[in-house]
């Protein structure tokens, strides 16, 4: 059976999930050639990196057409409470054990790094909130199709806009932009719908070994952790369409 394979910053599949097949879970249905599953959190500033470095490798990729891409849900906090009051400064501090200098020192180093991929960061916007309905959101944009807009929406809003993304008035206009009906996204949110469909993606996850993200999976062959170099995605992708057309 076939082995998920690790790519890791410029070393192509140096090693495989120790002892792990691919699990045969929710075979995904689709008429591209290629699919890339999405592990990534709301509040993962790696993540919205990551995506822009892969939107800039499919711009340079002849056969993007053929990709589809499908985001899953995961927790970095899994308990954490929503907290409009608090800083994500002094959370984040608090959890790492870090001074406010460290904190500081590392957001701005993060936002750094968002601008040389056009992004721009407002951490001291940004509101303490728990992902779990943030992601049931997505997966209901997901059944309109509309789920990559829904990530962007989020991206956006948490990053930039210091919207609180768990609360449900801000999901459900976040879903208006991107031409959900608000007042669907609200019954569906004050429902428990699309929790079983999150809790499948973190389930899926620990199968595969994820412990961080963003984490993308390619035909479940192939698969890169972080936000690597726009090449190594590149890369990637002329890989996984090499191995197709055999």
């Amino acid at each position: 059976m076939n082995r998920l394979l690790i790519i890791q910053l410029f070393v192509i599949a140096p090693m495989m999930l120790q002892g792990q097949s691919v699990p045969v879970i929710h075979e995904i249905k689709t008429t591209k050639t290629m699919t890339i599953e999405i592990w990534s959190d709301v509040m993962c500033p790696f993540c919205y990196i990551g995506k822009r470095k892969l939107e800039a490798a499919l711009h340079q990729f002849s056969e993007k057409e053929q990709v589809e891409i499908v985001w899953r849900s995961f927790q970095l906090e899994p308990n954490l409470q929503t907290e409009p009051s608090k800083s994500v400064k002094k959370s984040l501090g608090e959890k790492k054990g870090w001074s406010e200098r460290e904190t500081e020192q590392m957001f701005q180093h993060v936002s750094e790094m968002a601008k040389t991929v056009g992004l721009e960061y407002h951490f001291d916007r940004a509101v303490v909130a728990n992902s779990f309905d943030a992601h049931r959101f997505t997966h209901f944009a997901k059944s309109k199709g509309k789920q990559d807009a829904a990530e962007e929406v989020l991206f956006d809003a948490y990053f930039s806009k210091g919207v609180n993304t768990a609360d449900h008035q801000a999901l459900a206009q976040l879903g208006a932009q991107i031409g959900l009906d608000p007042s669907e996204v609200l019954s569906v949110l004050a429902s428990d719908q699309y929790t079983a469909e999150v809790q499948e993606d973190l389930r899926l996850a620990r199968q595969f070994g994820v412990t961080g993200v963003p984490f993308f999976v390619f035909n479940r062959e192939y698969a890169i952790s972080g936000a690597q170099d726009v090449q190594v995605f590149l890369n990637t992708l002329e890989r996984v369409a090499s191995s197709n057309s055999k």
